[in-house]
């Protein structure tokens, strides 16, 4: 199974919420970072972090897949290899 095939399987529940955890990190990281204001470096410094921790979480929670809804590969039934 390739990755856009592992996209577009359904997702388990517990994931599905932390990947809206993992893009509401994105969202208000990058709020801080495009600021009309000048920040501390050091909370620019941690805002790209977590733009990029928040990310991470996302896209890892996108492609897991509910394996109850997969159909069954151990069938007994094996291919034929030529």
């Amino acid at each position: 199974m390739n990755v856009f095939q592992r996209i577009k399987k359904p997702t388990p529940k517990f994931f599905r919420t932390l990947r809206s955890i993992g893009l509401g990190v994105v969202a208000a990281a990058g709020s801080l970072l495009t600021a009309p204001i000048t920040l501390p470096k050091a909370l620019a410094s941690i805002a790209g972090y977590l733009v990029v921790a928040g990310g991470v979480i996302a896209a890892v929670s996108q492609t897991t897949v509910d394996s109850e809804q997969l159909p069954d590969t151990n069938s007994s039934e094996s291919p034929k290899v030529p």
